[in-house]
């Protein structure tokens, strides 16, 4: 079946329906990972948004029952310039689109990626329709964007009730903002007792459990909207206990600080992202998914120095409190996308919780 991707500034692509069978609309967004499909899809980093894969050939390793990064897919709209329907992988159980399909997510096959991802690149993201009538009117298109709204996404992935999942180890509160099941996994290999709160947590009920650390999770959207949450977190750093945060987390972190965020022109989405980190003068090639970034200057009366930088664009990609135990980065490091992978973070951040118990 044909269908037609339409954007904000009039770009229209015609492609081929696979998946579900339906018109779907969303943030425009490119992703320059070649492998990683389907952590991508059910990231819920990506709530609200049609993911455009800038690798000509997606799904040749099938979906298998293992590397999900959350109970469902959350893309609104997926698109490839080729989509594989006969996937060779052990360890596959169904095809690309098979799991598109039963999930009620549209893909859209056989459009110019190239091109497209170069006019996001000139223009910035915007917002797309993908569509199967082919004579919608502009009209219909300019009242669809207007009524498209990205603010409450994190409401969306968040958990709806707390729960735990039990260790033996430092007790560690987690707010979820759209967090992705690879942290926890993390947190449990080393041991951590973890109870998990939705985003809509308020202080006391977080610091009832009197954790020995704190950690914020990625999600999706402007963290500019999370006004309570960011009070919330301003009040966590008054206990002077141990916090990570992790892409939106950092960004929240930043905000409750008194820093700023901002919006960049096309985000940072990928498993191929060069970050330097200041301290062991290393680069690290790390797995990203974020639309916005922490202002430098913002951040340098606050206490806080930066302690990792994009080495692309030299964008804010991780900071530290010169007294309290605060870190946070901008990038995934639960992920594993090449040699040199990040996890060691999350064993600094086993350190200053241990260090702070004594």
């Amino acid at each position: 079946m044909k269908a037609y991707l339409i954007l904000e500034d009039g770009s229209k692509f015609e492609g081929k329906l696979f998946g579900a069978v339906k018109d779907t609309i969303g943030e425009v967004v490119f992703n320059t990972g070649m492998t990683g499909y389907q952590e991508v899809l059910t990231d819920p980093s990506y709530a609200g948004q049609i993911v455009v894969m800038t690798y000509p050939l997606i799904g040749n390793y099938g979906i298998n029952g293992e590397d999900f990064e959350s109970y469902k897919p959350h893309v609104k709209g997926f698109i490839v310039r080729e989509a594989c329907m006969e996937p060779s992988n052990w360890r596959s159980d169904k095809t690309l689109h098979e799991y598109l399909k039963e999930n009620d997510i549209v893909g859209l096959e056989g459009i110019d990626t190239r091109t497209l991802t170069k006019i996001l690149r000139e223009k910035g993201t915007m917002v797309g329709v993908i569509t199967t009538d082919q004579n919608i009117s502009q009209d219909k298109v300019d009242e669809l964007f207007k009524k498209f709204s990205m603010r409450d996404v994190v409401l969306e992935v968040t958990a709806k009730e707390p729960y735990k999942i039990e260790g033996s180890g430092p007790r560690v509160a987690v707010l979820d903002y759209g967090i992705k099941q690879n942290i926890l996994r993390m947190l449990k290999q080393r041991g951590c007792d973890i109870t998990v709160f939705p985003a809509t947590s308020g202080f006391h009920e977080i610091a009832s459990i009197n954790p020995d650390g704190i950690l914020l999770s990625n999600g999706p959207g402007d963290p500019k909207v999370l006004i309570e949450g960011i009070e919330v977190i301003k009040k966590l750093i008054d206990l002077k206990k141990p916090i990570f945060g992790i892409c939106l987390g950092h960004q929240l972190l930043s905000l409750a600080f008194g820093g700023d965020t901002y919006k960049l022109k096309y985000g940072h989405r990928g498993c191929n992202h060069p970050v330097k980190d200041y301290r062991l003068d290393r680069v690290f090639i790390t797995s990203q998914n974020h639309g916005y970034a922490v202002n430098q200057d913002s951040i340098r009366d606050k206490g806080l120095e930066i302690t990792h930088i994009n080495v692309n664009d030299g964008t804010v990609e991780g900071m530290r409190h010169r007294s309290l135990p605060v870190m946070s980065v901008q990038y995934h490091p639960e992920a594993s996308p090449g040699p040199m992978d990040s996890s060691y973070l999350f064993d600094q951040f086993m350190e200053l919780i241990e260090r702070q118990r004594g």
